[in-house]
Parts: structure tokens; C-alpha cells; sequence
């Protein structure tokens, strides 16, 4: 059994105030700036391209995982108040509308600028540091004390005392962030050491890695939308299920019919 009481707040500076949870996010995405960029100087692509694309990825994930969030998970609430929608600082992101924000974004960068390399190509690179920046948001959940786990009915799990509680949870955020670092791992592996593979391959494997383990974990975590299924199956579980199927006969056409790296 673990007890977790850990501060949110990271530090203060007079009037400003940084969380962890804007720390680890936003050290995310400076992580992955230096990743892509490793890999834009390798392949000879033009710097000055990234920092147009960083633009566009942090804002499709910003817009696209908050819409997410209150459209998906709360569609009562921000339909009757609409404006809450903008109050982005009281939390409430989705990954499942983030990546449909990261690939609308991915999509109007290659329509303004057609770039070089292909949509594909792009897509690999992207999502080796986008794995990170997952497994680095569930840590800041995890910090904040959120996106809880079920209670455990055992003497092992986690015990969130800055909440008030003395029972023992699932660790749902760790069990995540373990699983999309291992993910971040393979997809390197991948990227880095082996050539020869098609073109969108290692988008393809986020999408089933990522979304095949949010499935089995779902059932671990507090239901977090304000409105039941009435199924065996969880919001969160159904979102996934798209994704995770969609990833992997991706994979499958791709293998197939798809054009390699060399």
C-alpha cells in the first residue's frame, strides 16, 4: 500500500504559480521538439519546417483534447454553458479528441505548406516523442490526483490522502503512463533500427498500443464521463475501440500494400 500526498503546485513565483501536471506537459512537448528535430537533421528536412509543425501540434492537442473533453465526457454540462469550454485552467483534456486534434492539425500544416516528405512519413516521426508526451500527462495526473482508479477492496494500491481518503485505489494513471512509455520504447526501437518498414507503420502501432491498453485499463478507473453506457463497457473502453481496430488494419493494409521506408 502506497500513500500519496504530493503538492500539485510545483513552485510559486510571486503571482505565477506552475503545476506540475503544465510542467510535465509542457516538458513534453520541449522533449519532443529536440526528438524531432534529431530526426529532421538526420533525413535532411528543413529545420524551419518544425517550428511551423510545433505551432500546429500544440494547438490541435490543446483544442482537440479539451473539445474532447467537454463534448465527450461532459455534453450536458458545457452545451447549457458554453463558455466554461474556454476555462481550459480548471482542467479537463481527452486524449481521444487530442489525437483526432493532432491529425487535423497534421492535415491543414501539409495543405498550407506541402512539405517534402509525405503525411506518412511525418506521422512516424510525430508519434515516437508523442508516446513520451502521453506517458508524461499521466504523471501529471498522477501528481494532481486525478483520473482516479477504483477502489482496490484489498490492502495494496494507492491511497490518494490529499483527497481526504483512507482506502486504497488502482493506480489507473501509473498503470498508463507505464504502458505508453514501453510503447515510446518499442516505437524508437522501430524507428531507429529498423529500415525497412512502411510508410505509417509506426502511427499505425501507437494507435493499437495505446488505445488497445486504455481499453483494458478503463475498467480499473473511476467512470469519468457524466452519463452511463448501459453496457458491460465504459465510455472510455468504447472511444477505444475505433482506434485501437482502426490502428491495426492499418497495420495490416500497410504491410501489405504500403510503400516502404528504405
Amino acid at each position: 500500500m502506497f500513500y500519496w500526498d504530493a503538492d500539485p503546485i510545483a513552485f510559486t513565483l510571486g503571482p505565477l504559480t506552475l503545476r506540475w501536471y503544465g510542467l510535465l506537459f509542457a516538458g513534453g512537448f520541449v522533449i519532443g521538439y529536440f526528438i524531432m528535430q534529431y530526426m529532421f537533421k538526420k533525413r535532411g528536412y528543413d529545420q524551419n519546417d518544425l517550428d511551423r509543425l510545433l505551432l500546429f501540434i500544440f494547438a490541435g492537442t490543446v483544442i482537440g483534447a479539451r473539445l474532447g473533453h467537454c463534448l465527450i465526457y461532459e455534453p450536458d454540462f458545457y452545451l447549457s454553458h458554453p463558455w466554461e469550454i474556454l476555462k481550459i485552467w480548471h482542467g479537463g483534456l481527452a486524449s481521444h479528441g487530442g489525437t483526432i486534434g493532432v491529425l487535423l492539425a497534421i492535415f491543414i500544416y501539409f495543405k498550407l505548406y506541402k512539405p517534402q516528405y509525405t503525411f506518412f512519413t511525418l506521422a512516424d516521426m510525430l508519434c515516437v516523442p508523442i508516446a513520451l508526451v502521453c506517458t508524461l500527462i499521466r504523471l501529471g495526473n498522477f501528481m494532481n490526483s486525478e483520473i482516479l482508479g477504483l477502489p482496490t477492496n484489498g490492502s495494496y494500491g494507492v491511497i490518494f490522502a490529499r483527497l481526504g481518503e483512507n482506502f486504497p485505489r488502482w493506480p489507473a494513471q501509473l498503470m498508463e503512463a507505464a504502458c505508453y512509455f514501453l510503447t515510446f520504447i518499442i516505437l524508437s526501437f522501430i524507428y531507429f533500427k529498423v529500415k525497412r518498414r512502411p510508410q505509417g507503420f509506426i502511427m499505425a502501432l501507437l494507435f493499437f498500443l495505446i488505445y488497445t491498453a486504455r481499453f483494458f485499463i478503463e475498467p480499473f478507473k473511476m467512470e469519468q464521463a457524466d452519463y452511463s453506457t448501459h453496457t458491460m463497457f465504459t465510455v472510455g473502453q468504447l472511444l477505444s475501440v475505433p482506434f485501437a481496430l482502426g490502428g491495426l488494419l492499418l497495420m495490416i493494409y500497410l504491410v501489405k500494400k504500403g510503400r516502404f521506408e528504405e
